[in-house]
């Protein structure tokens, strides 16, 4: 079943807004697709210019494609202000942008573990501060960032990865507890092996995935319109894991 095919019971996004980071493809498109699927107004941002064009001309009249470059705040502005003009409100933040590089502590260069801190931590930091000025004046909105089963255990080699994704779960607390006053509320998402071009490299069989297999992207895009539909209105603060029950186990070999 695709992610347009998907519905959540209770999910109808009429009418809002949703920005996703790192939304041309992967499990960003997948978020994208799933949302517009549930009534609302996709904002496709990335770096991907050909990518994420090619999918809000997919979506259609209720999408756009905003290029955002998630470390740097003048972008972030320009994004937060084409999606205020073009459909007058922001409702959703997805941050969902993120990379990831691996080597044994011995051998991780700063230059690789500021590259994936900026994209993986700052990013989510940055894009949550741009968009609180709107939300809290519409007094309303939902924080969706995505983290990993590597922000609930470690991981060896995937040290700032790992670093990175403990902080976005601590992040969506605090900011959770500070902006609930606000009706906003700020979730995290932990997904396991799910099948994009970022974890090709990654065999399933060494993983203990109870289910037996990794994820599709569709599987962890109703999660999302979950979180970003009033079927959540009283879950803030909270970690989601979709992991196939990866991380509740004792792996015994």
């Amino acid at each position: 079943m695709s992610a347009g095919d998907r519905r959540v019971r209770g999910a109808d996004l009429g009418g809002r807004v949703a920005l996703v980071t790192g939304g041309a493809r992967g499990l960003g498109a997948a978020y994208a697709r799933a949302l517009h699927a549930a009534g609302a107004r996709v904002v496709v941002a990335d770096l991907l210019d050909d990518e994420g064009r090619d999918l809000a001309t997919e979506l259609g009249d209720r999408a756009r494609f905003v290029r955002l470059d998630v470390t740097d705040e003048a972008s972030w502005a320009a994004a937060v202000e084409a999606t205020l003009e073009s459909f007058g409100a922001i409702d959703v933040l997805v941050n969902n942008a993120g990379i990831a590089n691996a080597a044994p502590i011995e051998h991780l260069t700063l230059a690789k573990w500021d590259a994936v801190i900026a994209v993986n931590l700052t990013g989510v930091f940055l894009g949550c501060r741009a968009v609180v000025p709107a939300m809290k004046a519409q007094g309303s909105g939902s924080i969706i960032n995505i983290s990993s089963v590597e922000g609930m255990r470690g991981s060896p080699g995937l040290h700032g990865y790992t670093a990175s994704k403990f902080g976005v779960r601590g992040l969506s607390q605090s900011l959770a507890v500070e902006l609930g006053q606000f009706g906003i509320r700020v979730n995290s998402v932990h997904p396991g092996l799910i099948l994009t071009d970022m974890t090709t490299r990654i065999d399933p069989a060494k993983l203990d995935i109870p289910l037996g297999r990794p994820a599709v992207p569709d599987e962890v895009a109703g999660t999302i319109v979950f979180l970003a539909s009033d079927a959540s209105s009283f879950t803030s603060g909270a970690e989601f894991v979709v992991d196939g029950g990866m991380i509740a186990g004792i792996p015994h070999h």
